[in-house]
């Protein structure tokens, strides 16, 4: 049976709008699983987000228990090529991208007025013109409450700035002349690495973090070649 992982929507370029259900799709991909996209799931979420999927009657709801879950039913080691040592560094990483860097991410697409209208602002063309306003209001109040209870929002966007770019050059260092995280051969953490460096250079937010990503050329290059091996439709020719 097909799986089926329930998602958003591609957007600015991005396989989905969010990293985390790009990183979904990129181990599905590494695992050689066939799946299908459902994008009308969300109302269903059982963690009331995505990406969840359903595999033959089994739901597992967010994108690293989607990972175990291949890899113990599909006998798939995504590190099977890494020392322990690389292992742990790499759930570090993924931790410093899902966990950090995700929450800038949301800031800069959210929070600044010209980014939101660029980007986000799109997510509500389905809602009826007249409550429209009302609904992006709603839900950017919502995100705001929920950046400054996890501390993004309690700093000024030049301090966001700083901790994103110190973010990108940590990952720039790691990758370095490499093709991948760790060598000649990807694993289960350039999944995460990948979905989020495709979301900062991404032009659906402009800030001081997307340009220093610009800046670096292997972090631009390490995007396309995982682009082109996982998502040769969608890559740049």
């Amino acid at each position: 049976m097909t799986i089926t992982l329930y998602c958003f929507r591609p957007a600015a370029g991005l396989p989905d709008a969010s990293p985390f259900v790009t990183k979904a799709m990129v181990l599905l991909k590494m695992a050689g699983l066939d799946y299908v996209e459902d994008r009308n799931g969300f109302s269903k979420a059982p963690k009331g987000k995505q990406p969840y999927i359903n595999d033959d009657g089994d739901i597992v709801a967010d994108s690293t228990f989607i990972r175990f879950h291949i890899e113990q039913k599909y006998g798939k080691d995504f590190d099977a090529h890494l020392s322990d040592e690389q292992e742990a560094v790499g759930w570090c990483v993924e931790k410093m991208c899902e966990e950090h860097l995700y929450w800038i991410i949301v800031r800069m697409r959210w929070m600044d007025d010209a980014n939101f209208e660029r980007g986000a602002a799109r997510f509500f063309e389905s809602v009826p013109a007249v409550a429209r306003p009302l609904a992006k209001w709603f839900i950017r109040r919502r995100i705001a409450k929920s950046l400054w209870a996890q501390g993004m929002g309690r700093h000024s966007p030049a301090e966001v700035d700083a901790l994103g770019v110190r973010d990108i050059e940590a990952l720039s260092t790691l990758i370095g002349d490499k093709p991948y995280l760790f060598g000649d051969e990807s694993c289960g953490a350039d999944a995460t690495v990948f979905a989020f460096v495709a979301s900062v250079l991404s032009p659906m937010a402009e800030s001081a973090i997307r340009d220093a990503a610009l800046a670096k050329a292997n972090l631009v290059a390490y995007r396309d070649r995982m682009m082109r091996t996982y998502f040769p439709e969608s890559a740049a020719a």
